[in-house]
């Protein structure tokens, strides 16, 4: 019976990056996914600038740039119809200049990952549903399921990585999913045709139901995602007219998307914010969504995908090297990935008060437009490559919080200013 080094659950971005970089460190990687590649996902197809590197070392980038992508030079963010501001990203050392994201179909982004997991050797298994693990006293031995055919398999590893997103077996089978504060938020995603718009950016529009993240991503076509906290009572073709008024209901948005079409029918999916406990057993670790997921408002899920992986890449190729896949010792996976993305995900946390809060949204959207450097800051940690204490700060958020309330009576008080000061408290 073969036995894997490592067997790795899910092939998008999470997944197939593990995949490659334990490969790339000498590993026997066996990769299984119940689809089969090209597939789509409901996905904002945003990568931030901070991507690129991961993506060069993964050694992607290059067929990336060559199928054309759509390049993004910064952010532009409307409130409630009523103030905008559009931000080029700052430049910054070790990116090329200017600096810029992509905007690239998430089909033709995993396909070409799974294609270079093949030319480095991986043995990538499609349509491959894993339904349970092979347990060995506390450790994780390996994974059992049914192929397409619906024939079984066993296939044994010394390390599973479980990169199966929301859905993942690892938090269904071994109880690991929290709900977010909050509430449930959906998303609605589709593609439009016929669009046009007159500067590169990612555009994001704040007014109700929620708020769009909309790009170019190739020509003529563009990704409008929506995303809300409650779904409509309604499926099927109520569903797409739901979307499709809320959508154009904006008006900036229906000036941007004038003469354009949904070119396919809209896509959902929920529960978009969680958190996930580390698993209590060893042999196991979880990378991209099945860690948990945010609301997707500052848009770093494949960036967050990409980096989680290499920083579990790391720990597990120590852990197979010295022969203890213990839970003690792939630990500092979870300490590593707590310490790099805890900033941001309090900055998340601090934004969605902040959206939902007309009157506060408009004056801090007002602020930035009248700052451009803390814009500019905060676009550069909203691209992943400013570190997110620069702007999760007393310092930074003070200042941007004491200019939009300035002159307003009694709004030191307000609960969107007392739930900063308690996030700001609670995590310096």
């Amino acid at each position: 019976m073969t036995i894997y080094d490592a067997i790795v659950i899910g092939g998008g971005p999470a997944g197939a990056a593990s995949a490659l970089f334990l490969a790339e460190r000498g590993h026997r990687v066996a990769l299984l996914d119940q689809a089969r590649f090209p597939r789509d996902k409901v996905c904002g197809e945003f990568i931030s600038p901070a991507a690129d590197p991961i993506l060069q070392r993964l050694g992607i980038l290059a067929q990336i740039e060559s199928a054309s992508p759509v390049r993004l030079r910064g952010v532009a963010v409307s409130s409630y119809e009523t103030v905008g501001i559009a931000v080029d990203y700052p430049d910054h050392p070790g990116l090329a200049s200017p600096v810029t994201s992509l905007s690239f179909p998430r089909r033709g982004f995993d396909h070409l990952l799974i294609q270079r997991a093949r030319e480095r050797g991986i043995e990538v298994m499609e349509g491959f549903k894993v339904t349970d693990f092979i347990f060995d006293n506390n450790l994780i031995a390996g994974v059992r399921g049914r192929d397409e055919a619906n024939a079984s398999f066993d296939f044994r590893s010394r390390m599973v990585i479980d990169a199966g997103g929301r859905n993942a077996i690892a938090v269904r089978r071994l109880g690991l999913k929290r709900p977010a504060a909050g509430g449930m938020k959906v998303a609605f995603a589709a593609h439009w045709e016929g669009a046009a718009f007159a500067e590169p950016y990612c555009y994001m529009h704040i007014s109700p139901p929620g708020y769009t993240g909309t790009a170019l991503v190739a020509r003529g076509l563009a990704n409008v995602v929506l995303v809300v906290d409650r779904p409509p009572a309604a499926s099927g073709n109520g569903m797409d007219e739901f979307y499709r008024c809320a959508v154009l209901g904006n008006r900036l948005r229906r000036e941007m998307l004038d003469g354009a079409q949904p070119a396919e029918r809209v896509r959902t999916v929920e529960s978009l914010a969680f958190t996930v406990d580390p698993p209590a057993v060893g042999g196991l670790v979880l990378v991209g969504d099945a860690t948990g997921f945010i609301d997707p408002f500052t848009g770093e899920g494949i960036y967050l995908s990409l980096r989680s992986a290499e920083l579990a890449a790391g720990v597990i190729d120590e852990a197979l090297r010295s022969g203890d896949v213990s839970r003690s010792a792939l630990a500092r996976y979870d300490r590593l990935r707590r310490s790099e993305f805890r900033h941001k995900f309090i900055l998340s946390k601090i934004l969605q008060k902040l959206i939902y809060t007309p009157s506060l949204s408009n004056r801090v959207i007002g602020v930035l437009s009248r700052h451009p450097r803390l814009a500019e800051l905060l676009v550069g940690v909203i691209g992943d490559y400013v570190p997110a204490d620069r702007v999760v700060c007393w310092g930074f958020l003070g200042k941007l919080l004491a200019v939009a309330l300035s002159g307003r009576r009694n709004e030191s008080h307000s609960p969107v200013m007392r739930e900063g000061i308690r996030f700001l408290a609670r995590n310096g």
